[in-house]
């Protein structure tokens, strides 16, 4: 498949349409529930998200009718919200929470869909006021697929930390400033810290997450086809 394009967002975009990348479905019926993303292999890169109902057939077990009529109730700004949370993590969690709205649709039974595509990336996480490296061969540039600064998990970054540093599970910071510095280079270098990221939640030990592709830069614009 030959992707032409003049900005490293597009050439990403030509990984996601590849043969070969599937996408993924997940639902949770009980939306009170954690909503769970994960890729064996490679980053998520998340293509839409619905909170709502869209049909009377998708988790529909014991609801009666009239939970079920409204087929057009979805909460706007769901698939951003989890861009920013997900992309570029091998393993994601999400909970209804995360929307930070009311209910779209009184009297209705919601569930949570997303799909999503495992791209194969290079996944790396670097704990608070280390440094990340990301490098590329030799001709290929970076292009950031997401990256987040804080703690989502007690298992990640823990060595020598009190317990109190790590409770926070809830600390998200979805950051751009990675992309800003390192798209298009063949390689670079960030600190993981506050002074870069800023801070999303004081006391807690943090660590910044990314996901990111080589790729060849472009030698032909799209005006040029």
């Amino acid at each position: 498949m030959l992707c032409l394009s003049t900005t490293l967002v597009l050439a990403a975009a030509c990984v996601l349409l590849s043969p070969g990348v599937a996408t993924e479905t997940v639902v949770t019926c009980n939306v009170d529930t954690v909503h769970r993303l994960s890729c064996d292999i490679g980053v998520i890169s998340v293509q839409s998200v619905l909170y709502g109902r869209e049909d009377t057939d998708t988790c529909n077990n014991g609801r009666p009718e009239s939970q079920l009529a409204n087929t057009k109730c979805s909460q706007e700004g769901t698939t951003d919200v989890v861009m920013k949370r997900c992309d570029g993590k091998r393993v994601c969690e999400v909970s209804v929470n995360v929307f930070g709205t009311s209910d779209p649709c009184v009297g209705t039974s919601k569930y949570i869909q997303t799909k999503y595509t495992c791209i194969p990336a290079i996944h790396q996480v670097t704990c608070e006021h280390s440094m990340a490296h990301l490098h590329c061969d030799q001709g290929q540039v970076i292009a950031v697929l997401g990256a987040t600064y804080g703690r989502y998990d007690q298992t990640t970054c823990i060595y020598g930390r009190p317990a109190s540093q790590i409770q926070n599970i809830d600390c998200s910071s979805h950051t751009s400033s990675v992309s800003e510095s390192c798209n298009g280079k063949n390689s670079c270098t960030v600190r993981a810290s506050n002074s870069v990221f800023g801070d999303p939640c004081v006391g807690t030990y943090k660590y910044l997450e990314l996901g990111y592709i080589c790729e060849y830069p472009s030698t032909f614009t799209e005006e040029s086809l």
